[in-house]
């Protein structure tokens, strides 16, 4: 655990005074932020509304909690209702540089980011990239007749006008210390959580008005040959892992709870840009994530474990009552 990690979320009494000393940084970003906040909610910034329902998958804290794989769940969901739904990315790390961007098949992570490309692997509906999200998503409704928007990150980017909201929170690592950043790892303070419509915990115990989130993996997936699989339970030789997410201790401890003998775990920040000097020999097991960034320089022993979301029935049910009650709205103002 690196100290910043300690400092956030596992911090002892020695932790405190690096703490207070950050807290002038803190008082700052919480002006700045509360600023923005207020010239939105008032007018004097903008923000645009599009024709379709929006709803947005965020965190308040920094790192990765579970956005992508809860975006595809919805995705896939909302077809199985009838809605044609399209997906909105800001495309981070993307060196596209016109927008918005539709993502294909044969878009690299180089070019739009890696999560667009992990979500293009699983969905099978519009997927735009655009870091001005409303510009974005009006090219859904627009080009694609998409009757409902997925905003993959964005619960900050008060630029565009939402109609649902849903906060993924790491059941492990939950607010952290409680302090906004730098002092902290939050973006927005606690209070945030009583005004979102949904607060999805990835793992750990879900309390009153939660819901959980559990991740089931899949199939080992060979990374230079996609077509080529195993089970996990028939890797019998010791295995390095790797991972440049969010929490990557999450990826690892997933690993031994399969009984997967682990010789070395390497961690990395998130959104590593891997080159073929990141990958060590011998089996390999990463993310799905990592996978499609490694893809042209992977070796033939390097693996990736696919992972679907699944939530409880009462999620979902609400989830299509808030939409048809959102979908209404905006049929009725637009008469």
């Amino acid at each position: 655990m690196s100290f910043i990690d300690k400092l956030w979320y596992s911090p002892s009494w020695y932790h405190w005074p690096f703490i207070i000393l950050l807290l002038p940084l803190t008082l700052l970003f919480w002006g700045v932020s509360a600023s923005r906040r207020f010239a939105f909610n008032t007018g004097v910034k903008k923000s645009t509304s599009v024709a379709a329902p929006v709803i947005v998958v965020g965190n308040i804290s920094v790192g990765g909690n579970g956005k992508t794989p809860l975006v595809v769940y919805l995705a896939k969901r909302l077809r199985q209702e009838g809605y044609h739904p399209g997906v909105l990315s800001r495309g981070y790390g993307a060196k596209q540089t016109s927008f918005p961007h539709f993502v294909t098949a044969s878009c690299t992570a180089h070019q739009v980011g890696d999560e667009p490309v992990l979500m293009r692997q699983h969905i099978n509906c519009p997927l735009v990239i655009d870091p001005i999200r409303a510009r974005g998503a009006n090219k859904l409704v627009d080009d694609h007749k998409c009757n409902v928007i997925i905003c993959d990150d964005g619960l900050q980017h008060y630029a565009l006008v939402r109609d649902i909201e849903i906060v993924v929170m790491d059941g492990q690592r939950l607010t952290g210390n409680g302090c906004l950043l730098p002092s902290g790892p939050l973006r927005e303070g606690l209070w945030r959580l009583k005004s979102v419509d949904f607060v999805v915990l990835n793992g750990g115990l879900a309390n009153n008005g939660e819901y959980l989130m559990a991740l089931e993996s899949g199939r080992l997936v060979n990374v230079s040959n996609p077509n080529k699989s195993l089970s996990i339970h028939d890797i019998s030789q010791d295995v390095t892992a790797i991972a440049a997410i969010g929490n990557p201790q999450r990826f690892f401890t997933m690993l031994e709870q399969k009984q997967v003998k682990l010789k070395t775990c390497t961690s990395f920040v998130d959104h590593h840009q891997f080159t073929v000097k990141d990958i060590p020999s011998g089996t390999v097991i990463m993310t799905e994530k990592d996978a499609v960034k490694c893809r042209e320089f992977a070796h033939k022993d390097c693996w990736y474990l696919p992972v679907n979301a699944h939530l409880p029935q009462q999620f979902d049910t609400k989830l299509i009552q808030n939409l048809k009650q959102v979908s209404e709205n905006k049929k009725r103002l637009s008469k």
